[in-house]
């Protein structure tokens, strides 16, 4: 009978397990560091998301390195163009989401674009973005790109330069407190 109780919580265990999705922490800042713009030979396209999952209302978290957008100041000749923290799920290594900032004009924002994700120890992270300016009417004027690749090492600030523009970005892995919790109620009961 003990060891059908032990089994019975090593299957529910395991199964947390295979249920409970990887999760991670992203937090994005998108910088000008110049007073220069290089606008880009066309205007963003119109399916600039390219299918990508939007970050929603309920996925957003509270930033962290503020600390680093206080430094990055037009005193000290920058201006932060987008700021965003947001849960990411994954159910397996490649994500790709579309993040925006600001007001939207004819399914536009004035800071759009994609990033795709290998969600690992060192991700790799391929950022798509346009930073648009606005006619008076609303419709697109230009745009600047900023399309780069890079590693980024969990839980580490990586800063990317694309001349004009700049990012910074850290991915955290968060712990799946449920199946942490219940591995630790698995190990009492067998002790």
């Amino acid at each position: 009978m003990r060891y059908l109780i032990h089994l019975a919580l090593l299957l529910t265990l395991c199964s947390t397990h295979a249920l409970a999705n990887d999760t991670q922490l992203v937090e994005l800042i998108i910088f000008r560091q110049s007073s220069q713009t290089i606008p880009a030979s066309q205007v963003a396209p119109d399916n600039w998301a390219n299918g990508a999952t939007p970050v929603t209302r309920e996925m957003l978290r509270s930033t962290q390195l503020d600390h680093f957008v206080k430094k990055l100041t037009p005193a000290n000749g920058y201006q932060v163009l987008l700021h965003k923290a947001w849960l990411q799920t994954s159910n397996g290594t490649s994500v790709q989401v579309a993040v925006s900032e600001g007001t939207e004009s004819f399914a536009h924002y004035p800071v759009e674009g994609t990033i795709s994700m290998e969600l690992e120890r060192t991700s790799q992270v391929q950022m798509d973005f346009w930073i648009n300016q606005f006619n008076p009417d609303a419709t697109l004027l230009s745009s600047e790109r900023f399309k780069q690749s890079a590693l980024v090492a969990n839980d580490q600030v990586t800063f990317i330069d694309h001349g004009t523009l700049g990012a910074l970005i850290r991915i955290q892995a968060q712990g799946n407190k449920a199946a942490d919790s219940s591995a630790n109620s698995a190990s009492q009961y067998m002790e």
